[in-house]
């Protein structure tokens, strides 16, 4: 689920947009990695904390 919620507010954001993604599903790490290679999107950060997940995205350019 957030993949999901995040492919939709990175469709919001402009060109470049910078988008934070908290997540508790430990599956989220890999999804992230392979959802921005596959999308072009820019995967900048990728932490963990306790059982929390923290991503940061940077929308692609167009």
């Amino acid at each position: 689920m957030p993949l999901l919620k995040a492919k939709q507010a990175l469709n919001a954001l402009p060109a470049h947009g910078l988008l934070r993604v908290l997540a508790t599903d430990p599956g989220s790490v890999r999804d992230f990695e392979v959802f921005s290679r596959q999308s072009g999107h820019a995967l900048l950060e990728s932490t963990r904390d306790d059982s929390t997940y923290s991503y940061l995205l940077r929308k692609k350019a167009g």
